[in-house]
């Protein structure tokens, strides 16, 4: 019931070029969905890259709804409902909830690369940023966690695809401030305060 209403809300404010955004969060906007960026092939050519309008919108809605809206709880969210049939009973939690429906093969896990490069960048470069450098992601059984560790394993996602801006971009030294270490269930390695993403299943 939240959905419509969100999306229009989402194409006007991209039109406008993302006026209320954090500088990070337009940077990497800009970076992510207005830059062209070419990966080389298998055979040593160049192919165009693009993000898939679906990932482009969810990664937006996510950024809209935390930056322009400042929903920071469901009472903020709810604001959103179209229907009338949602209620705040219906939800124990305080902390802000952002739910994205994907369609299996939508591309889910490059979603979720770039909203965790967004809140560790937004954590690290914006002053007042409640997001955060440590990350739980939880799969929910061993096939789609194995999946997960295949594109997480040696934080290949992160620079296989044009997810971390060019050190120099907007200013910012991206790639080398992007310390991250992954820990795969029980092979947790040295932990830091901040950095880390924890990689497990139900």
């Amino acid at each position: 019931p939240l959905v419509a209403k969100i999306r229009q809300h989402v194409f006007d404010w991209r039109n406008q070029g993302y006026p209320g955004a954090s500088a990070t969060s337009v940077a990497l906007l800009r970076w992510w969905f207005e830059t062209e960026h070419l990966l080389e092939n298998a055979d040593g050519s160049l192919s165009s890259f693009q993000y898939y309008f679906a990932q482009r919108e969810a990664v937006e809605t996510v950024i809209w709804l935390h930056d322009v809206k400042q929903a920071r709880d469901k009472f903020d969210l709810l604001r959103f409902d179209a229907s009338g049939s949602v209620s705040s009973g219906m939800f124990s939690e305080d902390w802000p909830r952002y739910v994205l429906k994907m369609a299996t093969g939508s591309g889910k896990t490059k979603v979720l690369s770039l909203l965790i490069a967004w809140s560790f960048f937004h954590k690290l470069y914006e002053a007042d940023s409640t997001l955060s450098r440590n990350f739980l992601v939880i799969a929910p059984n061993i096939i789609v966690l194995d999946r997960l560790r295949t594109d997480f394993d040696g934080l290949k996602i992160f620079f296989n695809d044009p997810v971390l801006p060019d050190n120099g971009h907007e200013g910012r030294n991206w790639r080398d401030d992007f310390q991250l270490t992954l820990h795969i269930q029980d092979d947790v390695r040295i932990t830091r305060e901040v950095g880390n993403i924890f990689l497990t299943n139900i």
